[in-house]
């Protein structure tokens, strides 16, 4: 999912945030021929994600300095473990040290998230999936986290996929036709390669919306009794996702009704950000 292109794009809008014209407390402070090497440590147990985000985020600052990834994507690891090697001139570490840390404590704090809920549905055939609740911005870096984890991406933007839900039902059948039909009106019109999802709040909203052939159908907010109801009446007709009130402490109940896939926002909205520290050692006459 992630491009060079576009993580230079995404780092380098970061970096000009940061040090819009450059770093004055190293140009002031650190002398222009001092070294410095630096490890990025796991202060906790996790899933490491965003290696090449935090490379980046150096060799934009300067060409001359050196990551070495001890860790990839998806990889799991323990307090005290160590991710990734940082080596080059002094001043360009300590410039691009916070962003490289804010984007691969974020994502690994995504992945990390991601792995839990993984886990909790391993026994199941339901897959977990995110949303488009994400940072504007950075949709590709945190849904790329919740591939480190384990997860799986839902559409990626409004442009790739239709997918109807309450408010746009009412509006397709404000003319007086009902669900089926304005549905089949509506898929008649787009590419044959373009899937359908449909959200439904209630069981009686099924039937209708199966019959228009569509391909997966959105059971929100269901409770657990309705969901088991809901796949039965679906009964492999279309792909069910269900989605609502989806928790650490919910999800394994809510796969365990029999449903494809398990949609949870939390995974990107509520991630908090791992802790992950850069330990740097300064060499005042040593670089280049």
């Amino acid at each position: 999912m992630l491009s060079r292109a576009h993580i230079d794009r995404v780092v380098q809008a970061a970096l000009d945030e940061d040090a819009p014209w450059g770093d004055l407390t190293s140009a002031a402070l650190i002398p222009e021929e001092a070294a410095a090497t630096a490890r990025l440590i796991a202060r906790e147990a996790g899933v490491f994600s965003g290696g090449e985000v935090f490379a980046a985020a150096f060799r934009l600052t300067d060409p001359a300095v050196d990551v070495r990834l001890r860790a990839a994507d998806g990889d799991v690891f323990a307090p005290g473990d160590a991710l990734a090697e940082v080596s080059g001139p002094a001043q360009a570490v300590l410039t691009a040290e916070r962003i490289g840390l804010n984007f691969v404590q974020r994502m690994s704090g995504i992945a990390t998230l991601t792995a839990r809920y993984v886990a909790e549905v391993a026994h199941t055939g339901a897959r977990i999936a995110d949303t488009r609740k994400t940072t504007p911005g950075l949709r590709q870096f945190e849904r790329h986290a919740v591939r480190s984890g384990g997860g799986h991406n839902h559409r990626f933007s409004l442009s790739d996929a239709v997918m109807a839900k309450d408010n746009h039902l009412a509006v397709l059948t404000a003319g007086g036709l009902g669900v089926t039909e304005a549905l089949r009106a509506a898929i008649a019109r787009l590419p044959h390669t373009t899937a359908v999802e449909v959200e439904v709040d209630r069981l009686d909203q099924i039937e209708p919306v199966l019959a228009a052939g569509i391909d997966v159908i959105m059971l929100d907010n269901f409770s657990l009794d309705d969901l088991r109801t809901g796949v039965a009446q679906v009964a492999g007709r279309a792909v069910v996702e269900a989605s609502g009130g989806v928790s650490l402490d919910t999800v394994r109940a809510i796969a365990e009704t029999g449903v494809d896939v398990v949609s949870v926002g939390a995974l990107t909205h509520s991630a908090r950000a791992l802790d992950l520290g850069l330990d740097i050692e300064i060499d005042p006459g040593g670089a280049r």
